[in-house]
């Protein structure tokens, strides 16, 4: 598969798997914002040989006031827990979660932003035993033979790829495309449980993440991603759309839904959590 996909269904993952010309390996990126270990969900079952990549640690750096919940990790920190978890550069990675890819689109945008071969697995965990039944899982956490150091490449995100939080105010107040990705309550201001005021940033539009995803728990079909997000005024011409969630984590399966429908957006990794920390409420 010489142009991979953004998004592999389980029959397109499986054979990707099977290819001994192209080394693949899964990673498991499940993690919970009410507080629960996507470790131990890992452990009570897996995909056979995956590794588990932890969120808070490895694909983002330690929260502070002025830079928000998930801040992006430095080069150092993303490519040790890529050894950590066995990958070298040569390694194309698949990445599930059981929430749709509300997770591990984060680890998938960032090894796209970084010049790596990822790809998302549709449908999650859920996709993948509906498919070959629950005994093609794993339990435990046997831990994985790590990569050596130095074999996974110290490099930094595209910054094209990436958007500030003045790039955002600014495309807010211009009229270029700005996206929000949270829940639609939370963007309109009714309810915030997170950060610290309820609201959204100015001139932005509201596409919330979770309706990329159909009644089946995959992702709907590219022509239908293109016009939600035309719908949102985006993308048009000048810069590309900017995209931001609560924290930089579900602005992620916005941008990988973009991206596999043939649209290119930018993150903004601060995201809400920077914004109404650092700016006052009106």
């Amino acid at each position: 598969m010489s142009h991979l996909p953004w998004i592999l269904s389980v029959t397109e993952a499986q054979k990707l798997l099977a290819d001994p010309s192209s080394p693949t390996a899964l990673a498991d990126v499940r993690w919970y914002l009410d507080g629960r270990s996507g470790r131990e969900a890992y452990a009570g079952g897996h995909l056979a040989g995956a590794a588990f990549v932890d969120l808070e640690t490895v694909l983002a750096a330690p929260a502070t006031p002025t830079s928000g919940r998930h801040p992006l990790p430095d080069e150092e920190t993303f490519a040790a827990g890529m050894e950590a978890a066995g990958f070298t550069e040569e390694t194309t990675v698949i990445a599930y979660d059981d929430a749709s890819g509300a997770s591990a689109s984060r680890l998938v945008w960032l090894l796209r932003a970084t010049g790596h071969r990822a790809a998302l697995l549709d449908g999650g965990i859920q996709a993948w035993t509906a498919a070959r039944g629950e005994g093609s899982l794993e339990t435990g956490d046997p831990g994985v033979s790590p990569a050596p150091a130095g074999s996974f490449a110290r490099t930094p995100v595209d910054p094209e790829w990436l958007a500030t939080m003045d790039d955002a105010v600014a495309a807010g107040r211009e009229g270029q495309p700005l996206i929000d990705s949270r829940a639609p309550a939370r963007f309109r201001g009714d309810t915030e449980p997170m950060d610290a005021w309820a609201g959204h940033i100015p001139g932005a539009t509201n596409v919330f993440h979770a309706e990329n995803i159909g009644a089946d728990g995959r992702f709907i079909p590219a022509d239908e991603i293109r016009e939600r997000f035309a719908a949102a005024g985006g993308p048009a011409e000048g810069p590309a759309p900017i995209v931001y969630c609560g924290s930089g984590v579900t602005a992620c399966h916005n941008l990988v839904a973009m991206e596999a429908a043939g649209l290119h957006g930018r993150l903004y990794p601060g995201s809400w959590s920077q914004y109404s920390a650092l700016t006052p409420a009106p």
